[in-house]
């Protein structure tokens, strides 16, 4: 069975503690504390493997943890970083929190890597905490605690034109004719389980991925069947072609499927049942009877609607060529961008609230510099990824929310100033 759909748990690495210790060495009896910082946890990272095509290796592994960061020693030895896990997924590949159902990341187009959750940061040794009045801290700061998420990942086929229609009209014969792909077929319901993918190669053109969609059923979009497994992969495609078996050699009405077929998709998303349609008359072979075609019938229900009506034979055929550059054609209009899923979820608002944690604005006149600083920040800082930008905007809210970017503009601040955050510097801008 084609596995496009998996349920799995992450956990990033937990920070090290920082450690508690004082120098001990001969002739220094009272050395000062060397307690070492502890090591940063391992991230839980995403990345596209253009070699896999399904989820199946998430139905036998379903926990992935990253390693933990070691604490600290003594004579200011700082913790070893816990291993990054590194996770490998087909391009398409959507990532949603698995309660919600809300997309954290859609692994295609140009997303090729996500750190998807950030290890937590080790904890200072007492070495920090050494002052005029307190050279003897004997106190050091714990590891930040790992992040964790129950996530659902869906592989939704990025193909250009999806092939919809009922069962046994023919998109599996169309598909390996017109293409490379050499789906098996017989003649049952439901032969087609998996979305088979092809390259159409046509002379004097830039060609477009083409990919047959598993046969559809009345009630596909309530689940009915293995609806939604496959109506999910029709998401990405910017133009359909409905085929359907235009001779009625299994007593089917054309007409009626084309209607059917087009309820489904509206009821499992009515943008889809948007999009541009042509229809394949198949079977035209099958015709016997030329003074009643069943393709003029065809034309004319839905000609006039604005959807282009060939009839084509994929046995022998007939009227594909034509119907291969009518699509081609489509796609131009539409352009190239592809469809790529925005986030909706983001794993760093998350992680706590710390809403009660304090922290403090102000100006330091040696440095010339605003500093931040605080529990709050700190938390903040080391969940948040800041290497990317929607990371680094939802940062920018956190300060906007908590007031903290208002008390700069108390004290002063200009744009092009700069504000340093635990070692990190920022310029100020509106």
């Amino acid at each position: 069975m084609f596995a496009d759909r998996a349920k799995i748990y992450v956990r990033s690495g937990k920070g090290g503690d920082g450690h508690v210790s004082f120098r001990r060495e001969k002739y220094v009896p009272n050395g000062g504390p060397d307690g070492g910082d502890g090591g940063t946890g391992g991230d839980v990272i995403f990345v596209v493997d253009e070699g896999l095509n399904t989820l199946i290796d998430f139905r036998n592994i379903r926990k992935y943890k990253a390693g933990d960061g070691e604490p600290g020693d003594k004579k200011n030895c700082r913790g070893k970083d816990g291993r990054d896990i590194v996770i490998k997924v087909p391009p398409g590949t959507v990532i949603k929190e698995a309660e919600s159902g809300k997309i954290i990341a859609d692994m295609s187009g140009d997303n090729r890597s996500l750190t998807l959750l950030k290890g937590g940061r080790g904890g200072n040794g007492n070495q920090h905490y050494a002052t005029s009045t307190m050279q003897a801290p004997k106190y050091a700061q714990p590891g930040q605690p790992a992040q964790e998420l129950d996530l659902l990942l869906e592989l939704k086929v990025i193909a250009d034109v999806g092939l919809v229609g009922f069962p046994n009209v023919g998109k599996s014969t169309l598909l390996s004719r017109v293409t490379n792909a050499r789906p098996k077929i017989a003649n049952y319901h439901f032969t087609t389980l998996n979305p088979n993918l092809g390259v159409v190669d046509l002379e004097g053109t830039g060609g477009f991925v083409i990919a047959d969609i598993p046969g559809l059923i009345e009630g596909a979009s309530e689940g009915v069947g293995l609806g939604h497994e496959f109506l999910r992969h029709i998401e990405r495609t910017k133009v359909i072609i409905h085929i359907v078996d235009a001779a009625g050699t299994e007593g089917r009405d054309p007409i009626e499927d084309i209607y059917a077929i087009n309820k489904e998709l509206d009821a499992y998303n009515s943008e889809i049942a948007k999009r541009p349609q042509v229809i394949a008359a198949n079977k035209i072979d099958a015709i016997y009877d030329p003074d009643s075609s069943p393709v003029d019938a065809i034309k004319a229900e839905f000609e006039p609607k604005g959807i282009r009506v060939y009839p084509i034979s994929a046995v022998s055929g007939e009227g594909v060529k034509e119907l291969l550059y009518h699509v081609y054609e489509m796609l131009q209009n539409i352009g190239e961008e592809p469809t790529v899923f925005e986030q909706e979820y983001f794993p760093e608002m998350q992680s706590g609230d710390y809403s009660n944690e304090p922290f403090t604005v102000k100006y330091d006149e040696e440095e010339n510099e605003y500093v931040v600083e605080g529990p709050r920040i700190e938390k903040m800082l080391g969940y948040t990824n800041l290497e990317s930008e929607k990371g680094f905007l939802f940062f920018q809210k956190f300060l906007k929310d908590n007031g903290i970017l208002e008390q700069l503009e108390e004290l002063g601040i200009q744009e092009g100033d700069t504000v340093r955050m635990y070692g990190l510097s920022f310029d100020y801008y509106k």
